[in-house]
């Protein structure tokens, strides 16, 4: 990573979208939600950092053993799961629901992914395909951050 971005990326508090892939259709167990059915395709997760934003995605690349905290601590432990890009905006922490709100709209949303410490009904949307997902996050605002997942 170029040392400007990493220093703007270390410093930035805001939110981002995980452009995921789920290489096929299977159950996955996330947490208190159980066994979820996902199909092969891809998924849009919008989460926040509101201390830095770089730490957090480290954090969810990491495919080593880590505690699963989060439901998309649980789908990404998984080996058919896949983070294929992110896309990033500095914004305040309120504009993550939002954002999940718009990204259900264009997509389908995964009912109760996400969102047990807020009241929306996902986090997580399945789009038709990487296209649809990646127009529809820069059509709000997000920059595209690739990353390097190996």
């Amino acid at each position: 990573m170029p040392p400007a971005l990493r220093s703007w990326m270390m410093a930035l508090k805001g939110i981002y979208v995980l452009a995921i892939s789920i290489s096929k259709s299977k159950a996955i167990r996330i947490g208190a939600l159980g066994k979820l059915s996902f199909s092969k395709g891809f998924y849009a997760y919008v989460g926040s950092a509101q201390n830095s934003l770089e730490k957090r995605l480290e954090r969810h690349l990491r495919k080593e053993a880590k505690r699963r905290f989060w439901h998309i601590d649980h789908l990404l432990a998984d080996e058919c799961v896949t983070i294929v890009n992110a896309f990033v905006k500095e914004a305040e922490k309120s504009e993550e629901c939002i954002t999940a709100q718009v990204l259900g709209e264009y997509g389908f949303p995964i009912d109760g992914f996400g969102c047990s410490d807020c009241g929306c009904r996902s986090h997580l949307s399945m789009f038709s395909d990487y296209n649809a997902l990646e127009k529809a996050c820069l059509k709000l605002g997000f920059k595209p951050f690739r990353l390097s997942c190996q």
